[in-house]
């Protein structure tokens, strides 16, 4: 007692992994469990007359019961639907004081004993409860001891299995999904009918189903509110009460045709009602088995970037790119004027045809910045024109401005080929030409043989290029690409960057792209705008701000050392941290002493020795080696000092190797004054 149970076979289990022992002390009341739940069903179906049982089940009682049954747990379907449905989508999507309170009334019926919700249905429908006399003086209605009255009662014991089901799925369903479609041009009505209610559809159908269960098989509300009238409240539930008394035999066989449906229903839901979403995990595949025939997912693509470009190749609206000419998303400009109030403060201007990459630290405000363009957020107010339209007071779909979100967002009932018609579909153009033109954009971002593929059967790579052919697919004025390429490897993600830097050569519209990766920004974008706490602290060409970046965290990205601090007497800097760094003589520091600045000093301008250098070097000072990093076919040392700020370097291995570096080793850092760049903040 008390070991461990081994598994019989080594290695058994899901994908190989080894099973842990179970202990008997958790195995043997668990069996017991089992079989304290399986033997009562045993008894059922070892006390049924076999012979007779169709006899029973055939008498005019049972029939009138049946069909009584039906008819009273169909219409408390109806009536939980009509009122659980939007009871549902209260308590997942809007937020109101007494939600917590609202959720247990909601629970309450499923706690209750039957037969104290029949009391409490009773006082309250009644002939003498609150709404009872006012029910039968003005409608007429008297529900106790009617067939009415044993609709509401199993709809009030009922309805919370459907609540319960449909709010979760609708809680569990990702925002980003409804809000793509609607920039992609779909109106709300679209929306529900053809992304919210296919994804709701199994958790709907599981509800109802329990639901419907629920309510055949209710007696205590029922008897208690409704009574036992034949033919009129005398439901299956209440006869086998009734048969109990005379007929154990039939009564018995009756139980049976109960216990039948309600395990048909049980076995109809398996892995919908508490397994769907382990299933749905289990059947996406992992990176690499979904592009087993691909193994980067981009064989077609051709050979991926070398190195971070600098500048980005000259936009040429309507050229050919890919397989195709990419069309204008308009016939008119697309330019963009924007005013951002709220948590983002900036004014966003643009002309056709340009691409902006978004960068800043996290809570900068850059999806803040996407979502108010989309007119998705409270956080911020965008005044919005496109191409001289103000579309401002337009909803999400009528704006012409398409999302990726991080995630893609690709709809996961919908084929690769659905997905990218999704957008034209929604702007009206016919089922046929919209398939087509979403063909040949997956064509031209290399993944048209993968049409037919359903997003969980697609790679990462896979799934954000179909993402990108359904945005431009829909020709929006305004494309706004939050970090597209975040979750892809580095080599997957340097061909898709391959890819879309060529798309977005011939895209006439305006582009914003958030991301981290300063290669992305530098590679993919004509400005450059760096957020800090919602404000825009710099918008310049990459090659401009890779220069002079006015932002400590858009140094650090580049892989500089910035370091703030304040404008002193003839070209220095007092650094924040302590410490003087001396610039090129003669040089002007905006906008003059004691004014903010920050000083930006590149890695490779950093020099290492185990001496004092001696010579023209103006910035010396001691310092510890910290960490050795690979980068490519460098090393970057961190040196920290107690005179300045930590320090990185960026040398050679052979240079590393001749000096002898390890962690801890004591050096001598030097910096030319010429090679120290300041910026005003």
């Amino acid at each position: 007692m008390g070991g461990p149970v081994r598994s019989g076979r080594p290695g058994a289990g899901a994908g190989g992994a080894v099973r842990r022992g179970v202990p008997a002390g958790l195995l043997v009341p668990a069996l017991v469990g089992v079989a304290f739940l399986l033997l009562p069903l045993v008894g059922v179906l070892a006390r049924t007359d076999w012979p007779s049982l169709l006899h029973h089940l055939t008498t005019p009682q049972v029939t009138q019961a049946l069909r009584l049954s039906l008819v009273v747990s169909g219409w408390a379907l109806l009536l939980s639907l009509l009122m659980g449905v939007p009871l549902a989508w209260l308590l997942a999507r809007v937020p109101f004081p007494g939600k917590a309170l609202v959720r247990s009334l909601v629970l309450l019926p499923m706690v209750l004993p039957p037969t104290v919700g029949g009391v409490a249905l009773l006082l309250a429908f009644g002939r003498r409860g609150v709404l009872g006399p006012w029910l039968e003086s003005t409608f007429g209605l008297t529900l106790p001891f009617h067939t009415a009255g044993a609709v509401v009662a199993a709809a009030f014991v009922a309805m919370p299995f459907l609540v319960i089901s449909l709010e979760g799925a609708l809680a569990g369903l990702r925002p980003s999904l409804e809000e793509t479609a609607a920039s992609l041009g779909a109106g709300p009505l679209r929306v529900f009918a053809t992304v919210t209610l296919p994804l709701l559809a199994p958790a709907l159908a599981a509800g109802a189903a329990l639901t419907w269960a629920r309510a055949l098989g209710e007696f205590g509300a029922t008897i208690t509110f409704a009574g036992n009238l034949p033919g009129a409240t005398q439901t299956l539930p209440l006869q086998v009460y009734l048969l109990l008394q005379d007929s154990p035999e039939a009564a018995t066989s009756v139980s049976l045709l109960l216990l039948v449906i309600a395990m048909a229903v049980l076995v109809a839901l398996r892995g919908r009602w508490t397994g769907g979403a382990v299933r749905e995990a289990r059947a996406t595949p992992p990176e690499g088995a979904a592009a087993a025939a691909d193994p980067a997912g981009l064989a077609d693509l051709g050979a991926p970037e070398e190195g971070p470009t600098l500048e980005k190749p000259p936009i040429r609206p309507g050229a050919e790119v890919g397989a195709g000419p990419a069309p204008a998303p308009a016939a008119e400009e697309s330019d963009l004027r924007a005013e951002l109030t709220g948590y983002t403060r900036f004014p966003l201007t643009a002309p056709a045809g340009t691409t902006i990459a978004v960068v800043g630290p996290n809570g900068a405000g850059k999806t803040t910045l996407l979502s108010a363009l989309l007119g998705l957020t409270p956080r911020a107010h965008a005044e919005v024109l496109l191409g001289g339209r103000d579309v401002t007071r337009l909803p999400t779909h009528r704006r012409e401005v398409a999302w990726v979100p991080q995630d893609g967002a690709l709809f996961p009932h919908l084929s690769a080929l659905a997905n990218t018609a999704y957008g034209l579909r929604a702007r009206g153009v016919p089922r046929a030409e919209a398939r087509r033109q979403a063909r040949e954009w997956l064509t031209r971002l290399g993944v048209g043989e993968l049409a037919g593929r359903r997003p969980a059967q697609l790679s990462g790579g896979q799934a954000q290029r179909v993402a990108l052919a359904r945005a431009l697919a829909a020709r929006p004025r305004l494309l706004l690409l939050d970090e597209p390429l975040a979750a892809l490897d580095q080599t997957t993600r340097a061909r898709v960057r391959h890819t879309l830097r060529r798309h977005l050569a011939g895209f006439g519209g305006v582009c914003l792209i958030v991301t981290h990766d300063p290669v992305e920004a530098v590679s993919l974008a004509d400005r450059v705008l760096v957020l800090e706490g919602g404000e825009a602290v710099q918008d310049a060409p990459p090659a401009e701000v890779t220069r002079h970046p006015r932002s400590p965290w858009v140094a650090r990205m580049l892989g500089g050392n910035a370091w703030e601090g304040a404008a002193g007497p003839d070209g220095t800097v007092e650094l924040a941290g302590g410490g003087l760094l001396t610039t090129a003589p003669g040089e002007a520091i905006p906008p003059g002493p004691g004014a903010p600045v920050l000083a930006v000093i590149a890695p490779e301008a950093v020099s290492l020795h185990l001496a004092r250098p001696e010579g023209s070097p103006r910035n010396v000072w001691a310092g510890t080696v910290r960490e050795l990093t690979a980068v490519g076919s460098r090393l970057r040392v961190l040196v920290t000092s107690p005179e300045v700020p930590a320090l990185v370097a960026e040398i050679t291995p052979a240079a590393a190797a001749d000096l002898g570096l390890t962690d801890g080793t004591r050096v001598w850092t030097a910096v030319k004054a010429t090679e120290v760049t300041v910026v005003g903040l």
